[in-house]
């Protein structure tokens, strides 16, 4: 059951978030849920210990290149089959 919850950002985070989720075809919700499920899938002590917080950085900052060895329609699937 998905919960609605309301957070404010950075207006060009916000900007920038939007673009790379269109980018790759996916919800700016399910991107921020993504984020969470992989940063509370583990007990980590301090954020920078999380193996996302380089990657989300910079995303922030927009200079980043991720790169993903499988097809991006697999990765999607296999996103959207983990939530059944």
């Amino acid at each position: 059951m998905d919960t609605k919850l309301t957070l404010s950002f950075n207006e060009e985070v916000v900007r920038k978030a939007k673009k790379y989720a269109a980018d790759n075809n996916i919800s700016l919700s399910r991107l921020i849920e993504y984020l969470l499920q992989k940063t509370t899938s583990t007990e980590y002590k301090s954020l920078e210990e999380l193996p996302i917080a380089d990657w989300v950085f910079q995303v922030a900052e927009g200079k980043a290149d991720y790169q993903v060895k499988r097809k991006r329609k697999t990765a999607k699937e296999d996103f959207f089959a983990s939530k059944k």
